[in-house]
């Protein structure tokens, strides 16, 4: 993607009709080398181009799925950095709004520690 904001705004608007375009035809790896590009704009401060990006990544999550973009996301929800967990928790509101049942299949697993206890109890 260019350094113009508007070329990168574009760029992923154009991103986000190909991949709603192409939804169910199996060209998920197509779609993540696309996504691959769109994801470092997610820090831009431009509203215009914040928005495309939204849309962009709104848009793999229903062509790709939801758990990859969930993989994606997790990576910053817990960042020391306030401003990149905003922008993280973010994405993550949106990707459970849009699909619950798919990020709640795809949450990694966690082992339990001495203090947590992390699986179901069957009672």
């Amino acid at each position: 993607m260019d350094r113009d904001l508007v070329h990168r705004q574009t760029a992923a608007s154009a991103i986000k009709h190909i991949s709603l375009g192409v939804a169910g035809l199996g060209c998920e790896d197509a779609l993540i080398h696309l996504f691959i590009y769109v994801w470092p704009n997610i820090f831009e401060t431009s509203p215009h181009v914040v928005n495309a990006v939204m849309e962009a990544i709104e848009g793999m999550r229903v062509a790709s799925g939801a758990a990859m973009v969930l993989n994606y996301c997790l990576q910053g929800l817990f960042h020391p950095s306030r401003k990149v967990r905003e922008v993280y928790w973010k994405i993550y509101n949106s990707l459970y709004i849009g699909s619950q049942e798919a990020v709640v299949a795809a949450y990694p697993v966690l082992e339990d520690e001495k203090n947590n206890i992390y699986s179901r109890l069957n009672w």
